[in-house]
């Protein structure tokens, strides 16, 4: 398990992370994500122990990595963005060097067999690195981190490089390890952190704006005061029949096909219930809805509406109940 503690780094009055909280349990993969030069980088740096925070703890499986770093260190498989390889060294030599630069106790070769195996280098295994592609470099960054098979995973930007067959292998392989692994993965790819991750914390300024799920974080973002519509019928007098509904502040039309079928969006006031009235109105004149839904948000509106500066109810200081600042 990984706990972060109220951590906080300044470089003088630069706050680069500001009372960052939260947890990644055991089996649980979470997603880290945020825009650059949002502390994200800074905090993963904290979580390995690269550099030391100015307050606050970072806990690995119960040890503060600050503390006692040594020990923190031997429950972490970290892969960053530019994998730490040896150009000249062949793949076995760089393995052989990491089991023992670890003073990994498992059975080497059988061990080192497995974890390749895992990644899918075994063909590599004798190739000097600087020969490899830049994806099979990559899988051998993501092997030494699995090196003594760790608790915890830290994982910056994992499927760099790799072509969409890879980038499959790799998802599916990290969602394996997450059963039996803490892992937090980093990435700016949000289709990535949406079919990998168990939970998001995002980071926007050096605090934590969002900790949750992503179906919790888009229905609290959502809401049930927009609707998304299709409905046959004259566009214009639809929408002045559809802003007469109390209730109803915006009507927008997106798009208006062949056979008067329009797509429209609905913005009500919060916690008004316009969908009875919109029925009936819209019997009354004999135009058919096709289609009616609450607006549903992707991982993407969700991260720009968090961290473009929008005031987002429920998302912001004490009111975050597991994303404390």
């Amino acid at each position: 398990m990984i706990e972060v503690i109220e951590l906080s780094k300044h470089y003088g009055d630069k706050k680069a992370v500001n009372n960052v909280s939260f947890k990644a349990e055991d089996g649980e993969v979470l997603g880290f994500l945020g825009p650059n030069g949002a502390g994200k980088s800074t905090t993963m740096n904290i979580l390995t122990g690269y550099i030391s925070c100015t307050a606050g703890k970072a806990l690995i499986d119960g040890v503060d990595i600050l503390e006692d770093p040594i020990k923190a260190k031997q429950k972490i498989g970290y892969l960053p963005e530019i994998p730490p390889l040896y150009m000249d060294m062949t793949v076995k030599e760089y393995l052989y060097f990491i089991y023992d630069l670890k003073k990994c106790k498992l059975p080497k070769i059988s061990h080192l067999k497995d974890i390749c195996s895992l990644v899918k280098i075994e063909h590599v295994y004798n190739r000097v690195i600087k020969n490899l592609s830049k994806g099979y470099k990559q899988r051998v960054g993501l092997a030494q981190a699995l090196v003594g098979n760790p608790k915890v995973l830290i994982l910056d930007e994992p499927t760099v490089g790799l072509d969409p067959k890879q980038i499959i292998e790799i998802r599916t392989l990290i969602k394996k390890l997450g059963k039996n692994h803490t892992v937090i993965l980093s990435s700016h790819i949000l289709s990535e952190v949406q079919a990998v991750c168990d939970r998001i914390v995002v980071i926007n300024e050096g605090r934590v704006v969002a900790n949750d799920t992503e179906e919790n974080l888009s229905h609290r973002l959502r809401g049930d005061n927009k609707l998304i519509c299709k409905i046959n019928g004259p566009r214009d007098s639809i929408i002045r029949a559809i802003q007469k509904i109390k209730g109803v502040d915006r009507v927008y039309c997106d798009a208006e096909h062949k056979n008067s079928i329009c797509d429209l969006r609905i913005e009500a006031r919060e916690g008004t219930e316009i969908r009875y009235e919109l029925f009936e109105r819209m019997a009354e004149n004999k135009w058919t809805i096709l289609e009616l839904r609450s607006a549903e948000m992707s991982l993407e509106d969700i991260f720009l509406k968090l961290t473009m500066g929008e005031t987002v109810p429920g998302f912001t200081g004490g009111e975050e109940e597991e994303a404390e600042e």
